[in-house]
């Protein structure tokens, strides 16, 4: 077998990460990459296709594919059995099956991909032995860092001691009445018989003294640094400055709400011992002409337990999704026990969770047209007029049970036109003239909010106002799906536990 390289690509076949374990121009495989999805026929449920020169053997991981570039004449069996040895690998340093997650800890799989194969060819390697060599774990590293400990705690205790001895030594002189020798400090004429070591040896003992170092003395002359949190004539300046450049700032009652909105997002969750973390991402395009292109979401649910105590657990799962979402367990989990009672818990019941790490227990998908499952739409009317454009744009919340914090709406705006005439205005406004666009700010929409308006008049063309974009967080999920409890395996005894939900937008846009 000979292995020319191994990448893991988006299903247009742009490489995300690629290993080549021969000599390859990267021309070379980015090409080679380009070309695999045209290959592939959907109607056959292969895993490799051939051309002239290369074999691709793939193996599809959701919106991903793993692909292995071999020779012709490599033995298949081999292929597949490296290939599953490779979509083992990402797993293991990969939380989710996503291109940001991939890109994140591209070295780490690169490491991995030089532990499975060497110069083109497999190693006698498994997934443990991969472990083990990437974490580089020494012995020899371990007993050098005791010994530097060690020797480190002995040379402060002996400081310490002559700090003793010469603070001694500095009363006995004193109560005698004389001066003791070396102490007279670097602006202090020398003394016979001093030597330069004693004091060398006192500036070291009051420099690692826990002791406050004290303020330096400022200069008389007026100082140019910056000064943070400062809130006089240098915010003024700095506002007036921005202004002159055609910023439009907002109000202080606006920043206010701004900055508690980002307060009350920002507190400390209260986490348990077992603690879950539920996140869900919405991609969504819609015409401008109404019409949902495409919506997809995704969701998983995060299990992380800090104590050891609580890693043999099951967690109820309450599900009142109604939608049609497509639910997938960990390859761990006990999948019969999930699908008859509701609960995740592992397959063998005698082992426990990982500690102290993020584990993906449960993931959804849904994905569809349909034009109620929308969370939030977006109305946008450019009509134009005879000096340019009169824009209406609305929002209405579909999903009642949602609660959409910081929403941002942002539309684009012709160049060099100006700042664009806001007539009737629910929230707040912002105009961005370097990137050319209104961001029209919402600190939330909910059942007692759930539509609003905005008009305002530019010069323009209805085209120049699409596509608008849309941003918000969300501390409810879309898909009713939460824990309800969570209870020991023994016993089924009740477990503490805290949840975290957050929904997200990765993309949202009306074009």
């Amino acid at each position: 077998m000979v292995l020319l390289a191994a990448a893991v690509c988006t299903k247009a076949g742009k490489a995300i990460v690629s290993r080549q374990f021969v000599e390859m121009t990267r021309t070379r495989i980015e090409g080679l990459l380009a070309a695999f999805p045209k290959l592939m026929n959907t109607g056959k449920q292969h895993t490799f296709v051939e051309t002239e020169s290369v074999r691709y053997v793939y193996q599809p991981m959701e919106k991903l594919y793993m692909v292995l570039i071999t020779t012709k004449n490599s033995n298949i069996l081999e292929d597949l059995e490296t290939l599953r040895l490779f979509s083992r690998v990402i797993p293991e340093y990969c939380r989710a099956l996503e291109e940001n997650e991939i890109s994140e800890h591209c070295f780490d799989l690169i490491f991995a991909f030089d532990e499975i194969v060497a110069l083109g060819y497999r190693e006698n390697v498994n997934l443990a032995q991969i472990r083990t060599f990437t974490e580089m774990d020494s012995h020899e590293e371990k007993v050098f860092r005791a010994v530097r400990e060690t020797q480190e705690r002995e040379a402060k205790a002996e400081m310490r001691r002559k700090a003793k001895e010469l603070q001694q030594a500095r009363r006995d002189a004193e109560r005698q009445g004389k001066k003791a020798p070396g102490f007279g400090g670097f602006g202090s004429s020398a003394v016979s018989g001093g030597s330069t070591a004693p004091m060398i040896t006192e500036t070291i003992i009051e420099t690692e003294k826990p002791k406050v170092a004290p303020a330096p003395a400022r200069p008389s002359g007026p100082s140019k640094a910056l000064k943070l949190g400062a809130k006089g004539k240098e915010v003024d300046n700095f506002v007036d400055k921005l202004k002159s450049e055609g910023e439009t700032i907002m109000s202080s009652n606006v920043g206010k709400r701004t900055s508690e909105t980002t307060k009350v997002h920002a507190l400390p969750i209260n986490m348990e011992s077992v603690h879950m973390k539920i996140e869900e991402k919405i991609t969504l395009t819609c015409g401008r002409d109404g019409g949902l292109q495409n919506m997809e979401l995704h969701g998983m649910i995060m299990l992380r337990i800090s104590d050891d105590k609580f890693g043999r657990i099951r967690l109820h799962v309450e599900n009142e999704d109604k939608k049609g979402v497509q639910l997938q367990t960990h390859p761990n989990v006990d999948k019969k026990l999930f699908t008859s009672e509701s609960l995740i818990g592992l397959k063998n019941p005698e082992k426990s969770f990982p500690v102290n790490s993020d584990v993906g227990v449960l993931k959804w998908r849904l994905q569809t047209t349909e034009e109620s499952f929308i969370p939030v739409t977006i109305n946008c009317w450019p009509s134009e007029s005879g000096n340019g454009c009169d824009i209406n744009i609305e929002y209405e919340l579909q999903e009642d049970n949602l609660e959409l914090n910081d929403v941002v709406i942002t539309i684009p705006l012709p160049s060099g036109v100006g700042a664009p005439v806001i007539g009737e205005i629910d929230g707040e406004y912002r105009h961005d003239s370097r990137r050319n666009t209104l961001e029209w700010c919402l600190p939330v929409i909910d059942a007692k909010n759930k539509s609003g308006s905005l008009e305002f008049s530019i010069a323009g063309q209805p085209n120049d106002f699409f596509p608008v974009q849309v941003s918000f967080i969300s501390k409810k999920n879309y898909c009713n799906i939460q824990v309800t409890k969570v209870t020991q395996v023994d016993g089924n005894s009740p477990v503490r536990f805290s949840t975290e939900t957050t929904f997200l937008v990765d993309k949202y846009e009306i074009l």
